[in-house]
């Protein structure tokens, strides 16, 4: 499957964006999903996970009560609205899919990668 995500961009702190990613293929309702996210010179690092009916949602003590993820199998499209954002909320978002929807916090757990989308916010 190859994943598209947008929707990143310069927000304020306490503002609020929503990244999206597209999965192509008849496949993707088979596929765990999971946002993850990269500041310069840090470890990528787990934000949210989504099983694959969407029934079970994971999420970083960091984000936890601020973000949420969802998905829409008929759209083949898995969404993460994020508010109440702060300056240490900064860095490149991955979302990515899972075939074994197991560990779903790990990111060598997840087969494929969408390509990033920048989220910058300022204080």
């Amino acid at each position: 499957v190859q994943l598209q995500a947008s929707g990143g961009g310069l927000v304020q702190a306490g503002g609020s964006l929503r990244l999206s990613c597209v999965g192509s293929g008849r496949t993707f309702s088979r596929y765990s999903m999971g946002w993850f996210r990269q500041a310069p010179g840090k470890d990528r690092e787990f934000v949210a996970a989504i099983s694959w009916r969407g029934g079970v949602t994971y999420y970083s003590d960091s984000v936890k009560g601020r973000f949420a993820i969802s998905r829409d199998n008929a759209k083949n499209t898995v969404a993460l609205q994020m508010n109440s954002l702060e300056p240490e909320d900064t860095a490149v978002y991955y979302c990515a899919a899972s075939v074994s929807g197991s560990s779903l916090r790990i990111p060598d757990e997840y087969d494929y990668w969408g390509q990033g989308t920048q989220v910058t916010v300022s204080s």
